[in-house]
């Protein structure tokens, strides 16, 4: 009978999915309570988050690279294939030490994107792959636990939903790159002073927090999934 033993007893594997949700509330938490702090903190020089990213990506010969200002709060992204920054509502015309961050964080990705740096290389490869594991992968499997634990179905669910969780994993140097970028930049480009810097870094380290937690909570679940399909077998 299909899952007939489950609905009697604990299913203790239901703990990595509180894991995994604890961790992302916590890290969400962090990083808007972070940067609502530092959005009140308005720069020295009074640039916006569109003026630093403009001098930062002129510094380092990306002239060619378009800002555009997109509606919504931290929806900052770069677009490699379109070389355009995208700068949300809070970072385009703020002057807090907070926008400069995220600003300079998103800067770094387009810098590595002119360098050719292996993860974003490697991420941007993954991206079709990623998408169809997060959307394919566990529908497969119960797909397969539906038809009698057919297991071709469940190792491919498996191996598809793999290509997400690797794609969590190879964001994280790509991140915390762009951090490290952004930081040496906006000091090294008189942005920011040092106790400014400081603020910044506290700004993007909580956000770095957000991908950790997404990463682990891609692990915690492929594990749950793993246990769960190896049951059958036992």
């Amino acid at each position: 009978m299909l899952g007939y033993p489950y609905f009697y007893y604990f299913d203790w594997t239901y703990i990595l999915v509180i894991i995994g949700a604890v961790l992302s509330i916590w890290a969400s938490s962090r990083v808007n309570s972070t940067y609502n702090r530092y959005s009140k903190v308005r720069s020295a020089t009074g640039m916006t988050g569109a003026q630093a990213a403009r001098r930062i990506l002129d510094y380092n010969g990306l002239t060619n690279v378009q800002i555009e200002h997109v509606r919504g709060n931290l929806t900052d992204h770069y677009d490699p294939s379109r070389k355009i920054l995208r700068l949300s509502d809070a970072t385009y015309g703020s002057t807090s030490v907070a926008a400069i961050g995220v600003a300079a964080h998103e800067c770094g990705h387009a810098v590595q994107d002119k360098e050719g740096y292996g993860p974003l290389i490697i991420r941007s490869k993954l991206v079709p792959a990623a998408n169809l594991g997060s959307k394919l992968g566990i529908p497969l499997i119960i797909l397969g636990i539906i038809l009698s634990y057919n297991q071709v179905l469940i190792q491919i669910g498996i191996w598809v939903f793999c290509l997400a969780v690797l794609f969590q994993i190879v964001t994280l140097p790509v991140e915390f790159n762009a951090s490290n970028r952004a930081l040496a930049m906006i000091e090294s480009y008189g942005i920011t002073g040092t106790q400014e810097t400081a603020y910044c870094k506290k700004v993007l380290s909580a956000a770095a927090l957000t991908y950790v937690a997404a990463a682990a909570t891609a692990i915690l679940q492929l594990l749950r999934l793993l246990i769960l399909t190896r049951r059958h077998d036992d």
